[in-house]
């Protein structure tokens, strides 16, 4: 507990910090660490485009299909094993670096693979890269923020997968039109195979440029400073943070908060992650982590083509229509900022979630009753979209800031592996089933199931998540602890 004297002295530093934070810089390192958010989404939402190409080009079946989109996911749940555990030891940074090597050794990779079986080895090296940043570019953001604009900045990261997903999703589209007109004329014979007879290369192989342009970023910012001060280098903590925070007597206020903390528990790691209170936050993140996979919303960033050539539409259409879904995601994950640190972070999951079991349900009825009533297929067009606005406007925008800022200092880079895995091993999973749910228990039976998923998320939100809008880092944990 604070005496008098902290107190006041708590109320003259937050006083002094609205004057003098460096927002500026706050939004530099935000924006870089974020990138890795744009090479998440881009990995991501790549391969709703090449999935027909792929399947044709190697006769898969739909065991193997699945397996070339969850390939990267088993990537992925490696890589948030190793993600937490790396940080913690080596640091946010030296990790993020990382992650932008296994990115670009991907992007080229699948580009020249001579077989299915070096296709899939590249994606999972890539799914590794997905799996790292997906724990340490959110993680590192938390750290270097404040707590007034914290949610803000975090889900920078969230607006960055949405801006891979739609950049995805456009380098899709225009690489199949311009195989069709255009890449014929190329001389190279490998830049013909890439860019004209094989275009779904060229559409996995132009995420390297990204990658290598993150790489290279990265060496502009500095090591997170509650990872610092956790390993006892407090000058240069006390530089970063005082230049965050414009005002060295603020910074040394930040770093002695942190400081009490970070040295309080000298247990292990894992010993620390068992207490009753770190442990029930840990059990929280893996509920929410793994259920919000099987609300539908990979499922429809993954298959999304698919499912639209099935209603109707044609291949050309269904890629051009999976590019307004991508922009919608992107304009409300805009929106979702604008309004996460004043709405607050469960407000937005209750209203989010009720539109997204709506929504499901209506999808489910196009595909039950559709055909049989003559609505047009413009009418699963839309509810699509309302879907995606609705996925974006919550769960999507708010998983990442509440995992990155759940945990304390000692165990968040591990909790949030764990919780970052059990995620993962979701995401995987609906990767590989959702082509068996969609012939066996048709798309209308899927999206139900979808919505049903929808409950158990929202109730736990309500009941034993606390509201963690404009709390620190620090009044989070000892929240947990209480």
């Amino acid at each position: 507990m604070f005496d008098i004297y902290d107190q006041c002295k708590l109320v003259t530093n937050k006083s002094a910090m609205k004057s003098t934070i460096n927002i500026g810089y706050v939004i530099f390192l935000s924006v870089i660490a974020s990138l890795g958010g744009f090479l998440f989404g881009y990995d991501t939402a790549v391969i709703s485009g090449t999935i027909a190409q792929v399947t044709f080009l190697f006769s898969l079946d739909t065991i193997q299909q699945g397996w070339f989109v969850g390939c990267a996911l088993v990537g992925s749940i490696i890589g948030v094993l190793c993600a937490g555990v790396l940080s913690d030891k080596f640091g946010r940074k030296k990790t993020m670096i990382l992650s932008a090597i296994l990115f670009s050794i991907s992007g080229i990779g699948c580009a020249i693979s001579a077989s299915f079986d070096q296709l899939v080895f590249y994606r999972i090296i890539g799914g590794v890269g997905i799996g790292v940043v997906s724990i340490i570019s959110p993680l590192y953001i938390s750290e270097v923020s404040i707590s007034k604009y914290r949610g803000r900045f975090v889900s920078l990261y969230q607006l960055t997968i949405t801006i891979g997903f739609l950049g995805a999703y456009l380098v899709n589209y225009w690489l199949l039109q311009y195989s069709l007109v255009g890449a014929e004329n190329l001389s190279h014979p490998l830049l013909l195979k890439i860019f004209h007879i094989e275009a779904w290369r060229g559409m996995l192989g132009m995420e390297s440029l990204p990658a290598l342009f993150f790489l290279l970023v990265i060496f502009f910012i500095p090591e997170s400073p509650r990872w610092l001060i956790l390993k006892r280098q407090e000058k240069p903590a006390l530089r970063i943070l005082q230049r965050i925070y414009g005002s060295k007597e603020v910074a040394e206020f930040e770093l002695s908060q942190t400081r009490q903390v970070a040295i309080a528990e000298t247990k292990s790691e894992w010993r620390l992650i068992l207490k009753p209170g770190i442990f029930k936050a840990v059990l929280i993140g893996v509920a929410i982590a793994i259920l919000g996979q099987f609300m539908g919303v990979n499922a429809v960033l993954y298959y999304g083509p698919t499912i639209f050539e099935s209603s109707g539409f044609s291949g050309g259409d269904s890629l051009f229509y999976q590019v307004l879904v991508g922009m919608v995601n992107m304009l409300t994950t805009l929106l979702a900022i604008a309004i996460i640190d004043k709405v607050g972070r469960k407000k937005m999951i209750y209203y989010g979630v009720s539109g997204m079991v709506i929504t499901l349900l209506f999808i489910a009825f196009y595909f039950i009753k559709g055909k049989e009533l003559g609505i047009s297929n413009i009418f699963l067009l839309v509810c699509f979209l309302a879907y995606i606005f609705c996925c974006a406007i919550s769960i999507c925008a708010v998983i990442w800031v509440l995992l990155s800022e759940m945990y304390p200092i000692k165990v968040r880079g591990l909790a949030m592996s764990i919780a970052g895995f059990s995620l993962w091993v979701g995401t995987f999973l609906i990767g590989q089933l959702t082509p068996w749910m969609l012939k066996n228990i048709t798309p209308g039976g899927t999206f139900i199931l979808f919505a049903v998923m929808c409950v158990p998320y929202i109730l736990i939100i309500w009941k034993l998540v606390p509201e963690t809008t404009g709390k620190s880092l620090e009044e989070i944990e000892k929240m947990w602890e209480k």
